[in-house]
């Protein structure tokens, strides 16, 4: 499984790691990712979703129906 957000679509990025002498090498910024269930009550039914933090917070922000409404609409969610 692929480390994307399921409702943002956010992803890793690639940037310099840079040292003290200032010596670049190449690294990732992985997406803080997290397993949760939540309840949809416009549905009735319990949705389990791999979501970033920064979604959690949209989530607790929005709510569920309405973030997964703009997700379906921004073709991130089938």
């Amino acid at each position: 499984m692929s480390r994307i957000c399921q409702l943002t679509g956010k992803k890793a990025m690639k940037g310099n790691h840079v040292s003290f002498s200032n010596t670049k090498t190449r690294r990732q910024f992985k997406v803080n990712l997290k397993t949760k269930k939540f309840f949809v009550p416009e549905t009735g039914e319990w949705v389990t979703l791999r979501v970033s933090t920064s979604a959690i917070k949209n989530i607790n922000k929005k709510g569920i129906y309405a973030c997964l409404k703009d997700a379906v609409e921004g073709g991130i969610l089938a």
